[in-house]
């Protein structure tokens, strides 16, 4: 596309890019994704590893029955599987009893009840203030506070959390979340290998500098992850420094899956859960036979991910390892191997997997989304009041900065 002819720069190809471009062509608008990758997707990437689609990023259509993305990827004829996650169901566990998971569950689903409960009129709090004092179940509560949050307790706003929608349908898509996501986008406009350095807000129109050049456009809608804006004072010409305060507000957490190849996979039941240890903040948890497929799906969050992030693969593999022979002895060693891993953190396009707002912070959501000028728009789940760390928030706040793009330009008269 000539660069006259853009009235609307997408800057990110994620969720958000693509819910935003998308909307766009439907008005008639002519927009440009700018991705800095070779791919589309962002933070949903579906690889194939052990002769199977596994997710990298995402993994889980939350809040099922109204996530736009479970129409948009049944529309694709893409398999939906409805099976209840494994955190939902009741089942024994290595080192706790079928009594003991569902008392750890009840235990987690009381704390969101108080993060729900918190009036909006009192000040936040951290989500590990509402914690029972001296709670069972306190430690592995933490542990997956950083799988779903990528952060423990401590460093997150209760407030945040209780605003968190959630209908509590979980589904996957069997081919691959990120592949229907990415599938979405495939006839799209885009410019590959294009990372943003520099969005020129000061003249008539929006000047997006590039790896690959510079792109002219009437208006801007940014949907890069919050810690890219936060990192880069001069991302923005004129500076936005209320963009980067809120934007600094809403780190990305730490999270990181690891796919392990499982032989003798039949030994166990499909969709079996486990937690290294249940009694420990620093614990990884463990989906063994994910689909029904002979590999295990390793999840790590929090400080323990950030600690591992800073080996290697090995590091994440040797720590599984471990745990996995804790729970089911030293011959199991011999049934695994790595498959697969990505260390978001690590991403330069990332620096993170999701959004958690600080205590305090919770308001940031809002500042970050808020438009500017009626040229320049925010998109990404860490724009989503409600639904934040999820791949339809992102696709909502990118459809909602698209339809703000559009009366914008309407108004003009373009």
């Amino acid at each position: 596309m000539a660069n006259g002819d853009i009235e609307v720069a997408v800057i990110g190809g994620g969720a958000a890019g693509i819910g935003a471009a998308r909307r766009l062509r439907d008005a008639g608008v002519k927009a440009l994704i700018l991705e800095a990758r070779d791919r589309l997707g962002g933070r949903a990437w579906t690889i194939e590893a052990g002769g199977f689609p596994v997710d990298l990023g995402c993994g889980w259509l939350h809040s099922a029955k109204r996530n736009p993305w479970t129409a948009i990827a049944g529309a694709q004829s893409r398999t939906i599987d409805r099976t209840p996650p494994p955190w939902a169901r009741t089942a024994p566990q290595p080192g706790l009893t079928a009594a003991e998971a569902d008392e750890m569950r009840a235990a987690l689903w009381a704390l969101h009840e108080r993060a729900d409960a918190l009036p909006e009129s009192e000040p936040d709090c951290t989500l590990a203030d509402l914690l029972e004092p001296g709670g069972r179940w306190n430690a592995i509560i933490d542990a997956i506070s950083g799988y779903y949050s990528g952060a423990e307790l401590a460093r997150i706003s209760a407030r945040d959390l209780g605003r968190y929608a959630d209908d509590g349908v979980n589904w996957r898509v069997v081919e691959g979340y990120g592949a229907a996501i990415v599938a979405h986008g495939a006839d799209l406009d885009v410019a590959f290998d294009s990372a943003v350095t520099r969005v020129d807000h000061a003249g008539r129109h929006i000047r997006i500098e590039t790896k690959r050049g510079t792109v002219e456009a009437d208006a801007a809608i940014m949907t890069l992850p919050s810690a890219l804006i936060a990192a880069d004072e001069n991302l923005f010409a004129p500076t936005l420094p209320d963009k980067r305060r809120a934007a600094a507000g809403l780190p990305l957490g730490h999270d990181d899956k690891l796919f392990l190849s499982l032989a003798d996979a039949e030994a166990f039941e499909p969709e079996t859960r486990a937690f290294g240890n249940p009694r420990r903040v620093d614990t990884a948890a463990y989906q063994l036979r994910p689909f029904g497929r002979p590999m295990i799906e390793c999840y790590f969050g929090g400080a323990l991910a950030a600690a591992l992030e800073k080996g290697s693969e090995a590091a994440f593999f040797d720590f599984a390892r471990n745990e996995l022979i804790g729970l089911y002895g030293g011959d199991f060693a011999r049934r695994i191997a790595p498959l697969a891993l990505h260390d978001w953190s690590g991403d330069p396009f990332a620096r993170g997997a999701y959004s958690y707002a600080l205590p305090g912070h919770a308001d940031d959501r809002a500042a970050l989304a808020a438009p500017l000028d009626g040229r320049l728009f925010f998109a990404g789940e860490a724009c989503s009041r409600e639904d934040f760390s999820t791949a339809h928030g992102a696709y909502l706040t990118g459809v909602a900065a698209a339809e703000q793009a559009i009366k914008a330009i309407r108004r003009r008269g373009r």
